[in-house]
């Protein structure tokens, strides 16, 4: 069937992406079971979860109205976790932040600390729970690695809960000595971001001294034994493993040209995991994920599995291992691989997609001012339909947010809402982003706003010079930081024909004033610091140009955002208004920074493919 790009039949509608947009947020082995949590974006994106037994069935652990989320640092993580033995859940109840325990068929939980912090990053070694605590209730504020007492007696005292290392900077992974004396930890100041110079600490539980480790970037601290730590640095400008006794010397652990690590916007998230026997399993990325597995003796060898995106490994047990991540030709879940089988099971999600649909993506490079610019291109794919031979295809160009983030190429319900249309979708790489190692993501150092611009309009450019994309109907569409990128290649003009900005950044200054802690200072690495580069701030903002936008907008807002508050959108929403350009502006109440609610994630959807239509000249199909 010959159909005009865009209006290719589809049978993936926007209420399939709710159902899709399920997300899975860690894992483990615990009372005979594997748990896990889950969103479920029907009940406004609460937060449940679950545990699969050993004869197959699944029950939900944690019911409703109870939701385990973490606002820590605003991005949270580690939410939830159990002890293994009897299948006690542990978890951060998202209303309160109140850390909670749910006992074995019990009808409630029962609290564990008091009203006012808030919690995350929860593990339980030893039977004793260790945990990232942040209090916001006065300045400055404090942030701590603490131990809290499972037997309550924290849920009316606050002074029952045992602070290990704490200050006005930030921390993450804890974890404890074999022979529980001692507390590895990662730590990083107000003013740095853990990608740019975070560092592993020791601390004494006895005496409260502390011995860093010699790292760069540091990351999941894990001990060998009682005296040795394997963990990841970038001393050589890629995330690679080390093993080191406190205050020694690292030796390097398998080094690869790839990076064992990411930047830590969430806590909890594991890049290896050492097994039992001793042998290491590690996520190396370079622009995908790969895993690998290296031996006692140090050699290595790559594994077989059908994801390579985003993954984290979540709990190991003998030779079997938790794996939540996504893939080029699987949909995101939670896997068990057997290693020494080489099969990995689908506990949740991570079915298999038709390649006729989803062919999968292909890595590309283009050349950019500043070097070569990394990419994902999802083409157009429809068994069932195709368009005039002749016809290129509209696309969308897609920035990720961070900026210090990364996208994977993975198979995502979203792309395949716009591929299977006939719309295609790149996914740039720009400068900044991880994956790549060190210095790729120092291009952005004091150039936001001009070096992912830069890298975006050369991938869109270099998409439509290789007679792929048709070029006068191309359109950018990101989120976050994302967002700020979309609209400030829109102020520059001539490539993109539409944007679609989520919760998008449009005015530095005013950011600064609002965004919370955890990105307090963020800027001053990415642009430079304030008050002396406050001319800087105005000349890069798009809102500062907004009369340069001359193409229409989609504007999608989370009206309880922390991160990237709705008077940023409502800024260049007032400035377009005020010129005639259209534009749409959409609200969604009870959303933060990120979609969760079915209701938003269908709306958003619907109204992404409406707006492109409009703007491109194309009916979309029911």
């Amino acid at each position: 069937m010959t159909t005009p790009h865009g209006s290719w039949p589809s049978p993936l509608s926007a209420a399939d992406l709710a159902v899709a947009g399920t997300k899975i947020d860690g894992a483990c082995y615990a009372a005979g079971g594997i748990w896990w949590s889950e969103s479920v974006p029907q009940e406004r994106g609460r937060m449940r979860v679950m545990r699969r037994d050993g004869a197959g069935a699944v029950r939900e652990v944690l019911r409703a109205p109870w939701s385990a989320r973490s606002r820590v640092h605003e991005y949270g993580g580690g939410a939830w976790t159990t002890v293994a033995e009897d299948g006690t859940l542990l978890f951060v109840d998202g209303e309160d932040q109140r850390v909670h325990r749910l006992d074995p068929d019990a009808d409630a939980p029962v609290p564990l600390t008091a009203p006012g912090p808030r919690y995350g990053g929860l593990r339980v070694q030893q039977g004793r729970l260790f945990a990232v605590r942040e209090d916001l209730r006065a300045a400055p504020h404090q942030r701590a690695i603490v131990e809290i007492p499972l037997d309550g007696s924290a849920a009316a005292d606050d002074a029952a809960v045992t602070t290990v290392l704490g200050g006005d900077g930030f921390f993450a992974h804890p974890a404890l000595s074999p022979d529980g004396t001692r507390l590895a930890l990662v730590t990083w100041g107000v003013r740095r971001m853990p990608w740019e110079a975070s560092e592993a600490l020791v601390v004494d539980l006895v005496t409260g001294s502390r011995t860093p480790m010699l790292g760069r970037a540091a990351l999941q601290p894990e001990w060998l034994t009682d005296d040795e730590l394997l963990f990841s640095h970038d001393a050589t400008g890629r995330w690679n493993l080390y093993r080191a006794t406190p205050g020694g010397a690292p030796a390097t652990v398998s080094p690869a040209d790839a990076d064992t690590g990411g930047g830590l916007w969430v806590l909890g998230q594991r890049w290896f995991r050492v097994l039992e026997d001793g042998r290491i399993l590690a996520v190396r990325t370079n622009g995908s994920d790969a895993l690998v597995l290296i031996e006692r003796d140090g050699t290595e060898r790559e594994l077989a599995v059908p994801f390579d995106g985003d993954l984290s490994l979540e709990d190991a047990h003998g030779s079997l291992v938790l794996i939540t991540g996504q893939g080029r030709r699987v949909t995101p879940g939670l896997w068990e691989l057997d290693i020494d089988a080489g099969v990995a099971r689908a506990i949740r999600g991570g079915d298999p997609v038709d390649s006729a649909w989803v062919p999968g993506a292909r890595p590309v490079s283009f050349d950019g001012p500043h070097g070569p610019v990394h990419a994902f291109d999802h083409a157009p794919a429809n068994p069932d339909a195709d368009a005039d031979p002749q016809a290129l295809p509209p696309y969308v160009v897609h920035v990720h947010g961070g900026p210090t983030a990364h996208s994977s190429g993975a198979q995502a319900g979203w792309i395949t809402y716009f591929t299977s249309r006939g719309i295609g979708v790149l996914e740039v790489n720009y400068g900044g982003s991880t994956g790549y190692g060190r210095a790729y993501r120092e291009r952005l150092d004091g150039e936001w706003g001009i070096v992912d611009v830069d890298d975006v309009l050369a991938a869109a450019q270099g998409l439509a010079d290789a007679g792929l994309a048709d070029p006068t109907r191309i359109a950018i569409r990101g989120g976050s930081a994302g967002g700020w990128t979309v609209l400030s290649a829109l102020v520059r003009g001539g490539m993109f024909a539409a944007g679609l900005d989520r919760y998008g950044v449009v005015d530095l200054r005013l950011l600064a004033e609002e965004t919370h802690d955890f990105e307090r200072y963020y800027l001053d690495g990415l642009v430079g610091p304030l008050p002396e580069a406050e001319q800087t701030y105005i000349d890069r903002s798009p809102l500062t140009h907004a009369d340069r936008i001359d193409v229409p907008v989609l504007i999608l807002q989370g009206a309880d955002d922390a991160v990237v508050p709705p008077s940023q959108s409502e800024a260049i929403r007032d400035a377009l208004a005020a010129r005639g350009v259209p534009h749409e502006y959409v609200l969604f109440p009870g959303e933060g920074h990120g979609f969760r609610q079915a209701d938003t994630i269908i709306a958003a959807a619907e109204a992404e493919l409406r707006f492109l239509g409009s703007a491109f000249g194309f009916d979309p199909v029911p």
